[in-house]
């Protein structure tokens, strides 16, 4: 039987997003619907690159959320988990007021990712050098595997210098992890991640699903922790950081039909929300994230009989 062309996108949404996604994953498979194993192309964003790690891993999706399911370690008196330079970093309040200074003065895409590469470059001297050593040590903690998986997964960076789109895949000569590590790297909140001497910044920066790159495709599901809310994001949140035209799910999802794809797109129901709650970075939110996800998860998989 000849291989469907499907494309599966994982927007960020960070810890709580990450986790949700992995519990819809496990959900759909549960009703009968197996996504690590019935799409041709994964494409992750910001934390929806470690879960298209995860996703491309082997594993089995009910694996998959016994891992997230997991509590993670934390040193005593840990109660987040921030960059591990983060006495020395800039306060929270700082960071997200300085992104929607940029997000409000930008008049075109390009200019807010450049605007947002220079910030992570200028964050970097306080962060110092020694948090983007151990940061790459925590990505690659959380990936159940650190090569390549040979099925189609790209993931989304942006050069810090330029601001513009990187896609890292087993093509690219770059270790997994150190793909992943880029494609994570929020400005201001951890260190930019360099490669073959370029510096690189979180993909969520362009768009927080980026959607369009999976242009070609006949069929594409979109899982999106963010950008299915209505109204604006509670203040400090990575991803409420403006979108300009092209670059938000909606105008994408337009551009893809256009071209004939057919796309669903699924956020995160009322139980979902309230399970991610208003600060998704908090590794709190993770478990009751992925387990309402399952649940949601459960009930979605009736809108991909096409699949």
């Amino acid at each position: 039987m000849a291989q469907k062309n499907v494309a599966l996108v994982l927007g960020g949404g960070g810890a709580a997003g990450n986790a949700w996604l992995i519990g819809i994953i496990a959900g759909l498979a549960d009703a009968g619907l197996d996504m690590t194993e019935a799409t041709d192309l994964v494409i992750g964003t910001s934390s929806g690159a470690t879960a298209a790690a995860h996703v491309r891993s082997g594993m089995p999706p009910a694996e998959l959320l016994a891992w997230i399911l997991s509590p993670p370690v934390q040193p005593l008196g840990r109660k987040r988990e921030r960059p591990p330079s983060s006495a020395t970093s800039l306060p929270m309040a700082t960071v997200f007021e300085r992104m929607r200074a940029i997000g409000a003065a930008a008049t075109s895409a390009i200019g807010l990712q450049r605007a947002m590469g220079a910030f992570g470059l200028e964050s970097d001297a306080i962060l110092g050098p020694a948090a983007a050593e151990e940061r790459r040590a925590m990505v690659a903690a959380r990936l159940p595997r650190h090569d390549w998986p040979e099925r189609p997964m790209i993931v989304v960076a942006l050069d810090a210098h330029t601001g513009e789109l990187t896609v890292f895949d087993r093509s690219s000569g770059v270790d997994l992890v150190d793909a992943v590590t880029a494609a994570t790297a929020m400005p201001g909140m951890a260190h930019t991640h360099s490669i073959n001497g370029n510096r690189y910044i979180n993909g969520g920066v362009r768009s927080a699903d980026n959607a369009d790159l999976a242009a070609g495709y006949a069929n594409v599901v979109v899982l999106s922790p963010f950008s299915g809310r209505s109204g604006p994001l509670p203040e400090g949140q990575f991803e409420g950081l403006r979108r300009l035209p092209g670059m938000d799910l909606a105008s994408q999802v337009e551009g893809l039909r256009k071209k004939g794809s057919r796309v669903e797109v699924i956020t995160p129901d009322a139980a979902s929300r309230a399970a991610m709650g208003t600060d998704q970075m908090d590794p709190a939110t993770r478990i009751p994230s992925a387990q309402a996800g399952y649940a949601q998860g459960k009930l979605e998989a009736g809108r991909l009989t096409f699949l």
